[in-house]
């Protein structure tokens, strides 16, 4: 080498230093100009990407003697890259599409559950969806805040109102109810009938606020204890609960006509027919016509998984919607009160609810929280895969953590939005996957879609509009889907021994809480006590053992810590054979392998 080149003194003059002024002038000017660029040119507009690809319907099979035509594979959008403003908003059409369903169930569901009219459900639709349109901007950001710490995940990570508030709420709901808390009436035939509980809903808001300050200290434990508390035994568990739970409690109800007491067939009453005897075209809970509105709406979202193009087969559930609505309003099952008393542009506090605790509540709440915070640890990991970001280091344990603590910070939001707990949402990452845009202008592009389904009050009673077996339908799909998701978690599971004696014990709650929901139910009424507060210790225990998801959520945590892990040495003990040993030898070291890979 010579002694120029291994010099460390260089003869180079530093170049000048533009002046701050200068410098924010010129940073300024540069995205002046891309706006312009972006507006003004047909690149700015369209990019490279194949809209026919994204527009073109599938083919199931293959057209005898013709080849079948191979398009180029859409380019990748990363999360910062340039994107072009067509396919920005498509983009962003399509992610807000595939979690509309999922954001409008469960306000439609807590206002069936307490008897709500028309304008208060409406309303209740509404701030969810302007809700999780704001909300989601803040976990899509990563804002520094001090000591290494951050705010959202800085992916396409969307959020609306967690499945798990949802079983819970329903429980806590029915604890209401037969404490008196909220009124009812006791027919002559057995059969009660909740009358309207506002209040009930408030309470459910201000417990979660409070209770939220749980997931918000929970972001700030280190990524490897949360992963220690939560594997995927544990997390895999209660996402399977909370889908299974929700088909039986929810989805299949309505598809046989309602869930608002009209299941139990009375005889006397407004639900002696389904979802009231008002009701245009009211039949028996069961009635063939309302399975096959249901199986229609079922069977349309099959239809464009198999046909549909790749827009809209991300947008399926709301194809199921759209089909059954309008064979259900030709026939004359739909009620349009609900449209015509929504106001024509509504937003947050138009209708607030009282603010309040319920005490029995705070312990089911705060395991809502520890669920949510599981959900996220799971979905931002899925979010990061699909969008080609690492998931291992330093910068993914941050994502993690900010992702976590925009979570908690949301829940607290949300319910001075009047909008229940949210957490992140898992279905957009299939829309991630299949239009290979992990970009977040795509997803900025769906918040200010979803503020605008929600601002536009007309849209929110079509929703409610929707009826009972339509929405059965579409939602049983729904929630197994999430139980699909909990298998794909456990899938993750290597199933020794002392994992089956994990999943074993907490399913044997689960399942059940699930088939034979009244087994907790009057476990404390032998008690006799004055104490309020022992009371309400007793009323919250009920709630969480009568919940699927939290007891074996609770009992996969305990017995995941407290039962050692098999090591290799007990799995060769176990087998005498030498052949055998060498295997699973093979089979730990391979395992080792994959976990550094």
């Amino acid at each position: 080498m010579s002694g120029s080149s291994a010099s460390s003194v260089t003869k180079d003059q530093p170049a000048a230093t533009a002046p701050p002024e200068a410098g924010r002038y010129l940073g300024l000017r540069r995205h002046v100009d891309t706006v312009r660029r972006k507006v003004t040119t047909k690149h700015g507009w369209l990019g490279d990407y194949d809209y026919g690809w994204l527009c073109s319907p599938t083919l199931p099979f293959a057209i005898p003697g013709r080849k079948a035509s191979k398009r180029r594979a859409p380019p990748f959008y990363a999360l910062d890259a340039e994107l072009p403003l067509v396919l920005a908003m498509a983009s962003g059409l399509q992610h807000a599409l595939a979690m509309l369903a999922g954001l409008i169930t469960p306000p439609i569901i807590f206002a069936g559950s307490l008897m709500l009219d028309n304008e208060t459900s409406a309303y209740m639709i509404s701030a969810s969806l302007i809700g999780c349109g704001i909300l989601s901007l803040v976990q899509m950001s990563r804002m520094k805040l001090i000591r290494g710490y951050y705010l959202g995940t800085g992916l396409l990570s969307v959020v609306g109102t967690s499945f798990a508030t949802l079983s819970t709420a329903d429980a806590i709901f029915s604890a209401m109810y037969s404490n008196g808390t909220c009124p009812s009436i006791t027919g002559a035939d057995g059969v009660i009938t909740r009358g309207p509980c506002p209040d009930a809903y408030g309470m459910v808001l201000g417990t979660s606020l409070i209770c939220s300050l749980l997931e918000i200290g929970l972001s700030f434990l280190p990524p490897r204890v949360l992963k220690r508390l939560f594997p995927p035994m544990v997390t895999g568990t209660v996402i399977l609960m909370i889908g299974a739970s929700l088909i039986g409690s929810s989805g299949i109800l309505d598809w046989g006509g309602g869930s608002n007491g009209c299941q139990a067939r009375p005889t006397t009453g407004i639900y002696q027919l389904c979802p009231t005897v008002g009701s245009p075209h009211a039949l028996p809970w069961g009635s063939p016509q309302f399975i096959g509105l249901g199986f229609l709406s079922f069977i349309s979202i099959i239809l464009t998984e198999l046909f549909g193009s790749p827009f809209l087969k991300n947008a399926s559930i709301i194809v199921g919607l759209a089909v059954g609505c309008i064979v259900a309003g030709a026939a004359g099952y739909i009620d349009g009160s609900s449209i015509t008393t929504a106001p024509a542009i509504t937003f947050l506090w138009v209708y607030r609810f009282k603010i309040g605790v319920y005490p029995p509540a705070i312990l089911p709440m705060l395991a809502v929280y520890v669920s949510t915070t599981m959900e996220a640890i799971g979905d931002i990991t899925a979010s990061a895969e699909v969008s080609r970001i690492a998931v291992e280091g330093l910068e993914f344990d941050s994502r993690i953590q900010g992702g976590i603590l925009s979570d908690g910070i949301g829940g607290f939001i949300s319910a001075l939005f009047t909008v229940a707990p949210l957490s992140i949402f898992a279905q957009n990452n299939g829309v991630i996957a299949i239009t290979r845009c992990a970009n977040r202008a795509a997803g900025r592009w769906c918040c200010a879609f979803l503020i605008l389904f929600g601002v536009l009050g007309k849209i929110s009673g079509v929703f409610l509009a929707i009826p009972n077996s339509v929405l059965g339908g579409v939602t049983t799909f729904l929630f197994s889907s999430v139980v699909v998701s909990g298998l794909r978690v456990l899938s993750f599971v290597r199933f020794t021994r002392r994992d089956r004696f994990v999943l074993a014990a907490a399913l044997s709650f689960g399942v059940g809480d699930l088939i034979v929901p009244d087994i907790f139910t009057y476990l404390f009424d032998g008690v006799q006590t004055t104490n309020g507060g022992l009371q309400g210790l007793f009323e919250s225990i009920t709630i969480v053992l009568s919940t699927p998801f939290l007891v074996s959520g609770i009992v996969a945590v305990i017995l995941n810590l407290i039962l050692p892990q098999e090591g290799i040495e007990e799995l060769l003990e176990e087998n005498e054979e030498p052949e055998v040993a060498e295997d699973i030898e093979l089979q730990q070291e391979a395992l080792e392998q994959e976990r550094k890979v």
